[in-house]
């Protein structure tokens, strides 16, 4: 199955979005191919959400010599992509080129590295910016994060956009690695939810960083430093 269950996120198994994370992971991969890298995973997730997590529809098209019955995806032009600034841009790059039509909106928001990580596994997260579309009862929110570590991000940008869109429309958050304490909070404060992942690495270390993971997804693909 190219999207898996597991215990609190759906994992895409598909064989070359598995190949794309390796390379990834690997520490020899430059800065260049580490962003190609990214948007190609994005377009593989959008693929993956397209065929598994959305429904299809008949419809009727006229071609040069008759009227045929042909299928489109239902919801295709009602899609909100999410960019969690920075590391999120070649993410959603990818997404764009499955969903060309989707509304955008970004979030700056990032972790405060120097207070450290509390008893609790948390941050603190400084939002610096947010630009939201508007958002439909019927439309597919994706919030796009290469990196899904103590969740203390993804938890802050979740709650500026769950606040703005209506109870019925659908909310993914995807991202490429994730760390068990990170799905385990996001989904029990955000059940409505549904998380999908590349990658489950084993554990956070001490700094709140993913093992194995794949390194700082933003510095690695901006080529900054810490």
């Amino acid at each position: 199955m190219p999207i898996e269950q597991r215990d609190h996120a759906a994992v895409i198994t598909h064989p070359l979005a598995q190949q794309t994370l390796t390379t990834l992971r690997s520490v020899e991969t430059d800065g260049a191919t580490f962003r190609e890298g990214l948007v190609r995973l994005g377009r593989l997730c959008g693929n993956e959400i397209v065929d598994h997590l959305m429904e299809t529809e008949l419809v009727e098209v006229e071609t040069p010599l008759t009227t045929t019955t042909g299928q489109q995806v239902a919801g295709m032009d009602d899609v909100v992509l999410i960019n969690v600034l920075r590391a999120g841009t070649p993410f959603v790059e990818g997404l764009l080129q499955t969903f060309p039509k989707a509304s955008q909106g970004v979030i700056s928001a990032s972790r405060d590295e120097a207070a450290g990580m509390n008893d609790r596994g948390e941050f603190p997260i400084a939002v610096e910016y947010t630009k939201l579309p508007e958002i439909g009862p019927d439309d597919t929110v994706i919030v796009a994060d290469p990196m899904l570590a103590t969740g203390s991000t993804l938890s802050t940008v979740l709650e500026w956009v769950v606040d703005e869109m209506p109870e019925s429309a659908d909310l993914f958050a995807l991202s490429a690695v994730s760390a068990p304490e990170g799905l385990a909070r996001i989904d029990e404060q955000f059940p409505a939810a549904e998380l999908l992942t590349v990658g489950i690495d084993d554990h956070l270390d001490d700094d709140g960083f993913i093992v194995p993971g794949l390194g700082d997804a933003g510095d690695r693909a901006f080529g900054t430093t810490e």
